[in-house]
């Protein structure tokens, strides 16, 4: 007969981890307010369950709310979506830092294409969003990269269910000059105002060997750093490529 018997339990321990298992199962940042909601704790212990868990590591605060912290273990595979949130929403803060814009990432899963996660730039906010991505990513750097990843089958099958449309005077809609386009696109894709006039977005992929996702920036068309996309480009590679080390190494560690 086991020793381990509900009298020898410490609830402050279950109440902090129950909070963990909220954030982590979570698709985006949370308030401690949407924490207390879904964990049916108080608002006042809820809050000093957060201090500590952040004093500790294992959750920290974000402009958005709460996302898993550096020290929480990747050891259930129901954490997947709070690890995966807490990773990119590093990633992307430190792209909106580093280059002073809007930060995106998108993912193809299920055969569709999804945005993740985004992170506003204190001087440039992100573009609105106006036509899902899914029925856009034909338009968005965002898109175009993940479309240029993907193999040619699915890439058509993707294109029969959300046909090309015009969103702006320049957008690719002829499906077969949008083929060409992205066979020619590789490390990185560009969209010059085809999803929103007035603006410039540019992309790279995030791969691991079980994901497809693009890391994007968008910057007013007029934005003087755009002369030299080259250099925001290799700090958007590494930012990716550092990316998808780490999410592979979540794989590997489940």
């Amino acid at each position: 007969m086991s020793t381990w018997t509900s009298t020898t339990l410490i609830g402050s321990v279950q109440r902090a981890l129950r909070v963990l298992d909220v954030v982590a199962d979570a698709s985006r940042p949370l308030t401690v307010k949407a924490v207390a909601t879904r964990s049916g704790l108080s608002l006042g212990t809820t809050y000093n369950l957060v201090r500590t868990l952040i004093h500790e590591g294992y959750l920290r605060g974000d402009t958005d709310g709460l996302l898993l912290g550096p020290r929480f273990p990747a050891l259930r595979a129901q954490d997947q979506h709070g690890i995966l949130l807490a990773r990119v929403r590093e990633a992307l803060s430190q792209v909106s830092d580093e280059i002073g814009a809007a930060a995106y990432l998108s993912r193809y899963q299920d055969g569709e294409i999804n945005v993740v996660d985004i992170v506003d730039a204190a001087s440039h906010p992100r573009v609105a969003l106006w036509v899902g991505i899914q029925d856009s990513a034909h338009a968005t750097a965002l898109g175009k990269q993940i479309l240029a990843t993907l193999s040619p089958e699915e890439r058509l099958d993707y294109l029969s269910r959300h046909p090309p449309a015009d969103l702006t005077q320049n957008t690719i809609s002829n499906r077969r000059v949008l083929l060409q386009h992205l066979d020619r696109v590789r490390d990185a894709a560009l969209d010059r105002g085809e999803y929103a006039v007035g603006y410039t977005c540019l992309a790279v992929p995030v791969q691991t060997t079980d994901s497809i996702a693009a890391l994007a920036i968008s910057l007013p068309a007029d934005d003087r750093r755009i002369a030299d996309l080259a250099s925001i480009t290799d700090k958007l590679r590494a930012i990716a490529a550092n990316l998808s080390l780490q999410l592979a190494a979540d794989r590997f560690d489940e």
